[in-house]
């Protein structure tokens, strides 16, 4: 499968000195404009992160739906939905309806979420776990739920006494062919990428694994990705799976990179998270040559067919236009990445 590559933006906004984004506004206009500079480039993806009760961004459908309708062929995504906050059933119409408008080019990651800083932010959006499960089970559930009403499945009844007495069961619509298919799980641990594959879905490995067992974070990735593609071919599916990791690469060739970030990248971390060891991936910056060469030895981008680079949002588009650039003319070519096109338009 050809290498892809996308950008990944957290859609951070601050009223602050330095900052180009500077309200909400400002952080979703300025990912739509993003995401078409990035398809001029050949870049492959245009991905957003969500986080409730932050200025970050929160509501990504009006937003892929946006993105969608003003490119032509650049996969639009998420990394991730927490799941915890979802109507399982209104989130199917929505996101079948934003991937018609983009002509079936929406890949939207999943997951149970990760830490926030709002206490069961979801009970705030009327999602109460049921009694003997957890938030994680919740999550689980409402995605089973999920991905059986956007494959058509019967999630409602008629009303006989306005049918003539006929009774037969409803699907949500609109209904999308295909977007079962590109659907991902987040995936912090071995185990719950295992989980992805017997569900059916493609991964998208995160860059903070619930889990450490001594080995570099690219390796404990890559073993990640090894069991799941393993646990895909065990239970049967039929298509070819597709996998995801995440990178932060901050490129340095002008005097202003090396201001705003050095030119040396942080190694992994390792922390309690949630009272559970847990392993951060590391950030590369630096000079790109050297970034390639790091970047063409990390085992879990070698496994993985798709590769996200986070991108800080808040230095503009014109800037990270320039980053992404970068990463396509002297970093994404030593990994086995080709552009899309020549260019769009």
């Amino acid at each position: 499968m050809k290498k892809k590559i996308g950008f990944l933006s957290f859609g951070h906004w601050r009223n602050v000195n330095g900052s180009q984004t500077r309200t909400g506004a400002d952080a979703l206009l300025q990912t739509i404009e993003l995401a078409e500079a990035a398809e001029e480039l050949g870049v492959d993806g245009a991905f957003v992160r969500v986080h409730h009760f932050e200025r970050q961004l929160a509501s990504p459908f009006p937003l892929l739906a946006a993105i969608g309708a003003r490119t032509k062929r650049i996969e639009i995504g998420t990394g991730v939905i927490d799941m915890r906050y979802e109507n399982p059933l209104y989130m199917a119409e929505e996101a079948a309806a934003a991937d018609l408008i983009s002509g079936g080019r929406l890949q939207l990651g999943v997951s149970r979420g990760s830490p926030e800083t709002a206490l069961r932010g979801a009970e705030a959006f009327g999602y109460v776990p049921a009694e003997g499960s957890s938030s994680a089970d919740d999550a689980r559930h409402k995605t089973e739920i999920f991905l059986a009403a956007i494959d058509g499945a019967a999630v409602a009844r008629t009303d006989p006494a306005r049918t003539g007495g006929v009774s037969g069961g409803l699907a949500i619509q609109p209904q999308s062919p295909g977007l079962r298919d590109r659907i991902w799980w987040g995936a912090g641990t071995r185990a719950t990428g295992a989980w992805a594959a017997e569900l059916g879905v493609n991964l998208q490995s995160s860059t903070l694994l619930s889990e450490d067992t001594g080995v570099p974070f690219d390796q404990l990735q890559a073993e990640q990705i090894e069991l799941f593609r393993a646990a895909w071919k065990e239970a049967g599916h039929t298509r070819e799976p597709r996998v995801s990791i995440s990178r932060s690469v901050l490129p340095v060739t002008e005097e202003i990179d090396r201001r705003y970030f050095g030119d040396r990248g942080e190694q992994d971390q390792v922390g309690l998270l949630e009272g559970v060891r847990s392993r951060f991936g590391r950030t590369y910056a630096g000079e790109p040559g050297r970034i390639a060469e790091e970047l063409a030895a990390d085992e879990a981008v070698r496994a993985a067919d798709t590769i996200l680079f986070t991108v800080p949002n808040q230095l503009g588009v014109a800037y990270n236009a320039r980053i992404l650039e970068t990463i396509t003319k002297h970093i994404a070519p030593a990994i086995g990445w080709t552009p899309a096109t020549d260019g769009v338009g």
